[in-house]
């Protein structure tokens, strides 16, 4: 009887040697998303806890046929698709109907990651795979708003910052104490600046993140949009409006850190940074839509390979003028 010998398979580097496996390393993953979590119970009630749930839920249901599927060890216990299903619904407007985070969780998982090979192999962040695909299918669900709790409208939506920012209306805008806390209409996780950079910090201080991602790219879209609220004359706070409202403390500290999808150098990731600021100001100000930071992480995914290739340090025993052999 002929014995089957499995193969060593040896992936490309770069390698980096950490005392953290990747269950380890996604549980904190989700536990940082913990204080964002809570606050947006607190500011939009149960139906965000309903939607965080079927979210995980349909992302853990659609990892564990794909891996059926394709006869592969199930991944459940490493905990990504709970990452990946958290992270989508922070991305959905309390007001999303519950099938919405179910659709956009499969499409996270299936299209976002297992189509290109699973965990470690795929090129786009997934949960926003996930909201860009929701967005273009389903635009009317996709930007119904539900005032958040303390918020001091009639009704039942209101206006997200990122419209009025759009149009000008600084005079309608909450204040920049409710925008930092969470007093705002928007996506479920978005709101609360301040939970987003305790999570943001508890990643940074556990190696999880390199500060230089959301460093980077919060401090490009602070200085680009700082000079158009000059030239525009909004005042000195419009950047701090553009800093505290929509995704980008949400993009900046949970999406373009993703380690695979974001560069791996010092000045990679610095330059990718860049990028994703300056795009987002760009779709921000002069594109059609209020939000710019999910397609932008999406379009600079793309660019990581690029910027990895051209911020390679020096190769040992080989100096500048021997690169080609000379």
């Amino acid at each position: 009887m002929e014995s089957v010998i499995k193969p060593l398979i040896l992936s490309s580097s770069p390698h980096f040697h950490s005392r953290y496996t990747v269950d380890r390393a996604m549980r904190e993953v989700f536990l940082s998303c913990a204080p964002a979590a809570l606050a947006a119970v607190w500011f939009f009630g149960p139906r965000a806890l309903a939607v965080m749930a079927v979210s995980i839920a349909f992302a853990l249901a659609a990892e564990y046929v794909c891996c059926r599927i394709t006869s592969r060890p199930h991944t459940l216990r490493d905990g990504s698709a709970c990452v990946t299903g958290i992270l989508l619904a922070f991305c959905l407007p309390p007001a999303a109907p519950l099938w919405a985070p179910a659709i956009g969780a499969v499409f996270a998982v299936v299209i976002g990651k297992q189509v290109f090979g699973g965990l470690g192999q795929n090129i786009f962040n997934p949960a926003h795979v996930g909201r860009a695909i929701l967005l273009a299918s389903f635009p009317v669900q996709m930007t119904t708003w539900t005032a958040a709790r303390g918020m001091a409208v009639d009704g039942v939506t209101s206006a997200t910052p990122l419209a009025l920012l759009k149009v000008g209306a600084m005079d309608q805008l909450p204040s920049l104490g409710q925008m930092f806390l969470g007093q705002i209409g928007g996506c479920i996780g978005e709101t609360s600046a301040v939970a987003l950079l305790v999570g943001g910090v508890i990643l940074i201080l556990r190696k999880h993140v390199d500060w230089r991602i959301p460093v980077s790219y919060l401090g490009t879209v602070v200085v680009l949009t700082g000079i158009y609220g000059i030239v525009k004359g909004y005042g000195a706070a419009y950047p701090l409006y553009q800093l505290f409202a929509g995704g980008l403390m949400l993009g900046a500290f949970f999406m373009a850190t993703d380690w695979v999808t974001s560069p791996v150098t010092h000045r990679g990731r610095l330059i990718f940074g860049l990028g994703l600021g300056a795009l987002t100001s760009l779709i921000r100000i002069f594109g059609g839509l209020a939000e710019g930071v999910c397609y932008s992480i999406l379009l600079m995914n793309i660019m990581a390979p690029l910027i990895d290739r051209y911020t390679r340090g020096r190769i040992y025993g080989r100096g500048r003028g021997k690169a080609n052999g000379a």
